[in-house]
């Protein structure tokens, strides 16, 4: 009775394990696609009036034109004027309006044009002591100095901010989803940090 029960129990789970992902996943891409075509409605529904076509094709006219126009001013700013005029705009309008450089780093983020945040996996000594902490470089500075993350276990999303010296960040040769395992599993498994510093602590 118990091997049944286990055998139900383990093959309940993994079909969730491989289901699940898959679901959520396609629910992503259905709230994105019904985000943008709820964007783009007005001009779908401007070509569905003026033409014979069905929704889905004026939707997809929509987006085509929408991509033609970011690849053109994609060119434009390329260029020394056009550059220095989107610097103007930028600098006099658009900075002044409030969220715009949050949205901008987000989507530059992203899009992969900055480098993105928990790239690198380091143990700091945020008290300058012996207490080593598992972290996140979140930005590296001219003068040398680290912005580091140290999150909250078993709650990653939560935690502190560091500004450190190099000295006191040590570089780890453990991927950013080991790392993070360790700190859902509220420090399992870190042998794998300590192990892999690549300097001597």
């Amino acid at each position: 009775m118990e091997k049944l029960k286990s055998f139900i129990m383990t093959s309940l789970l993994g079909g969730v394990i491989v289901i699940l992902p898959v679901v959520i996943l396609l629910v992503v891409f259905g709230w994105v696609f019904n985000f943008i075509t709820n964007l783009i409605q007005p001009l779908t529904d401007l070509i569905v009036a003026k033409s014979d076509v069905r929704e889905i094709i004026a939707d997809g006219l929509v987006l085509a034109i929408t991509l033609a126009v970011c690849f053109f001013v994609g060119l434009v700013v390329r260029t020394r004027f056009g550059g220095f005029i989107f610097h103007l705009i930028e600098q006099r309008l658009l900075k002044v309006a409030p969220g715009y450089t949050l949205i901008k780093e987000t989507v530059m983020q992203f899009l992969g044009s900055k480098r993105a945040p928990f790239s690198s996996v380091v143990l700091a000594r945020i008290f300058e002591n012996d207490t080593l902490v598992t972290a996140f470089v979140m930005d590296e500075h001219a003068n040398g100095m680290c912005t580091v993350f140290v999150p909250t276990g078993p709650n990653p999303t939560t935690g502190f901010i560091y500004h450190l010296k190099p000295k006191y960040v040590y570089r780890v040769d453990v991927s950013v989803e080991d790392a993070m395992r360790t700190i859902i599993s509220c420090g399992a498994g870190s042998s794998k940090l300590i192990e892999k510093s690549r300097h001597k602590i």
